[in-house]
């Protein structure tokens, strides 16, 4: 009951997500948990938020079908297992699985999965709206046998609960009729400028020799350096869903998902640029360095 009261009170997709994990921890004893959503092209999911781990692991990628997260996805049914050995760490277990497969170009090799090295009992429950797969909430544990069917019938609930309040929000933010405000004069940075790299092939972004993002995001975060250089510093949610340069790959595709896992690999990298979120569907690109920006064409591979 208390857990889905703080759902209930979050103001927005960023306060949902940290509501779930504070609910793990502090209501059901959960450590080590995981949000995942799918993208818009439906054949992998990203790791949107997650506590526990001593890598967040934000933005690693899971193709559906693979492991028990992958698996949950594509069934659209809640797996749960008792009993684990550290050969079926999830992270690792993943990778041998997909590499066996001949499909190691899949797998976001940049951005390793968080997971137990220990994990004996793992949970992964398929977040929906409607007959609509979002992602997945996963769960694990240390111990044999830490999670039951209550916990599974609780999680199942409270990922419907998720689910419906996922789309509310990307709704309520990229629906947002709030206009921009006049653009502001560009502070003025100083330092040794930053290099930053942007691969056409597959919209892969480094800043200097590191690596911070690719695909969807990857391509936002290069539209908004682009504008950025250009003398905007504001934008909006709208505007971004509609720019032919993102090419987002499904009208359902989470922008607003999109734009957290941004924020949060730019903080976690120690980044120079960081998104700063102004009002309803509405945010700021904020510049400490100056950045020198390089396109490399497709066919060339970072």
């Amino acid at each position: 009951r208390h857990a889905a009261q703080r759902l209930a009170a979050a103001a927005d997709l960023e306060s949902l997500l940290e509501a779930m994990l504070a609910s793990l921890r502090e209501d059901f004893d959960v450590r080590h948990a995981m949000v995942l959503l799918l993208d818009g092209g439906g054949r992998k999911l990203f790791t949107l938020a997650s506590c526990g781990y001593e890598q967040s692991g934000v933005g690693s990628e899971i193709p559906l079908g693979e492991g028990v997260i992958g698996v949950a996805a594509r069934e659209g049914t809640p797996i749960r297992i008792a009993h684990m050995t550290s050969e079926y760490a999830y992270g690792r277990a993943i990778r041998e699985a997909v590499a066996q497969g001949g499909e190691a170009d899949r797998l976001e090799t940049e951005i390793p999965p968080p997971g137990l090295a220990e994990s004996r009992s793992q949970l992964a429950v398929p977040i929906g709206a409607g007959r609509r797969l979002l992602g997945v909430l996963y769960v694990e544990s240390p111990q044999d046998l830490r999670f039951g069917y209550d916990d599974e019938d609780a999680l199942v609930t409270l990922a419907a609960q998720l689910g419906l309040a996922i789309n509310l929000f990307r709704d309520a933010a990229e629906g947002a009729a709030e206009p921009l405000p006049a653009q502001e004069r560009r502070r003025r940075v100083a330092g040794p400028p930053v290099t930053v790299r942007h691969y056409a092939e597959n919209d892969s972004v480094f800043f200097g020799d590191d690596y911070l993002i690719k695909g969807v995001a990857g391509a936002i975060l290069w539209t908004l350096l682009r504008d950025h250089e250009a003398g905007r510093s504001s934008f909006a949610n709208r505007e971004l869903r509609l720019d032919p340069r993102i090419r987002l790959p499904d009208i359902s595709d989470n922008l607003e998902a999109r734009l957290i896992l941004l924020q949060r690999r730019l903080l976690e990298r120690g980044a120079c640029v960081r998104i700063e979120k102004t009002g309803r569907g509405r945010f700021r690109l904020c510049v400490e360095r100056p950045l020198q920006l390089v396109d490399v064409p497709a066919g060339t591979r970072p």
